[in-house]
């Protein structure tokens, strides 16, 4: 197991250097194809490449394809009774084709611009190898129950059916997750190497316990995912050089669906998603076009005082529904929002977009760029210790393992 840890780290770093050194080489080439854009946070309107995620996916992908043969080299060279571990073959080849085929969808919908339908679609789609490999392999749908439940339902319940519901609806929020809450230099990338390195460090705690097979299991694709990551956030930082796109934020997701679902951590997965729950709660009412919702909801650039500003969108009063102007009323009470009335005319409305990056604004001021992303990645990492004060900490108390 050792071995193979340390095989998995090497391979790793050499996916690190390889996406460090690939990702400028490809700059040009992405220009010319069309794939990129302007940064609307900058001064400078010079052309960005766009869907740069793609280049570390592809990374990713050939390090694991290389890495498949290496836990199961003692299977095939030794004269042992022992039967081939073909459940955990198995295993390994449906989570990279679940993978791969996230990152070709991806990479689609950053050439095609799909809607937003089809991005709920599409992570559904390509969960379910994984979904059909956990029945094969493991199918245990009962989960345990915290101590207060006890007396209504006992020690734990089974799910049945509504279990693999369950964990489709983990792939799909994963992979949106990511996407939502991002716009900013270095967002998507920086919480996504934070949760992986937060799944790592769990990883190997849990090594030492009953269940290490399924975390060694998470670890064989949460190094090399954290690798090929970090080469890309060095061209994805402040001022980006490249920019990831859809592409990645699908990547990143499903990758981190994968260990979830098949390393049997699909609850503590969450706990690790704290700031990106938060985001989509926060955004469900524009997500659901309770309230209206413009077609991004970047935070407005000033170039006079080159910092970012709440962004807003405006409407009519008269065109709300009953339900859309309660939600406003709770919303702006709650501190949460910006809510200006009387623009143009009395009917015309200003209201601030419902996401986390907003409200950090909102209550911090116009901030730098630079200094936003940092503090958001600083909210990651409290987050990913709180949850893992949650995890061994919190969890005694309920659990009673």
């Amino acid at each position: 197991m050792i071995l193979t840890i340390i095989t998995s780290f090497v391979m790793s770093v050499v996916g690190f250097i390889a996406t460090f050194r690939i990702i400028p080489k490809f700059r040009e080439m992405f220009i010319k194809a069309h794939l990129s854009g302007m940064d609307m946070s900058k001064k400078s309107k010079e052309l960005i490449p766009e869907a740069a995620g793609v280049i570390s996916g592809s990374v990713f992908l050939m390090v694991m394809f290389l890495f498949i043969p290496i836990p199961f080299i003692q299977s095939w060279t030794t004269n042992t009774h022992d039967p081939f571990p073909h459940d955990e073959f198995v295993k390994l080849v449906a989570a990279l084709l679940s993978v791969c085929c996230m990152l070709f969808l991806g990479f689609a919908d950053d050439v095609l611009n799909l809607k937003w339908r089809h991005k709920l679609l599409l992570p559904t789609m390509a969960s379910l190898p994984l979904l059909m490999v956990y029945y094969v392999t493991f199918n245990n749908t009962t989960v345990l129950l915290p101590k207060p439940l006890h007396w209504l339902f006992g020690t734990d319940l089974w799910l049945g059916p509504l279990y693999y519901v369950y964990m489709g609806m983990l792939a799909v929020f994963c992979t949106n997750a990511i996407n939502i809450f991002a716009g900013i230099n270095g967002l998507e990338v920086g919480q996504s190497a934070i949760i992986a390195a937060s799944i790592i460090i769990f990883n190997i705690i849990e090594l030492f316990g009953d269940s290490w097979k399924a975390h060694l299991f998470s670890l064989y694709f949460m190094m090399p995912f954290l690798g090929t990551t970090l080469g890309l956030l060095y061209f994805n930082w402040y001022p980006a050089q490249v920019f990831v796109g859809d592409t990645y934020c699908y990547f990143a997701g499903m990758t981190l669906a994968v260990v979830g679902i098949l390393g049997h951590f699909g609850k503590t997965m969450i706990l690790f998603f704290i700031p990106q729950v938060i985001n989509f709660i926060f955004s469900v009412p524009q997500i659901f076009h309770l309230v209206p919702c413009p077609r991004h909801r970047l935070p407005r650039y000033n170039e006079k005082t080159d910092k970012l500003e709440m962004s807003t969108f405006q409407f009519k009063t008269s065109d709300l529904h009953p339900i859309s102007t309660l939600i406003l009323f709770i919303f702006y009470h709650l501190g949460l929002i910006h809510y200006k009335s009387g623009i143009k005319d009395d009917n015309m409305v200003e209201c601030s977009n419902f996401t986390l990056i907003n409200y950090f604004i909102k209550v911090a001021g116009p901030i730098h760029e630079r200094s936003l992303t940092s503090a958001l990645l600083i909210l990651q990492i409290v987050c990913s210790l709180f949850a893992f004060g949650i995890r061994y900490g919190l969890a005694k108390v309920f659990y009673d393992s």
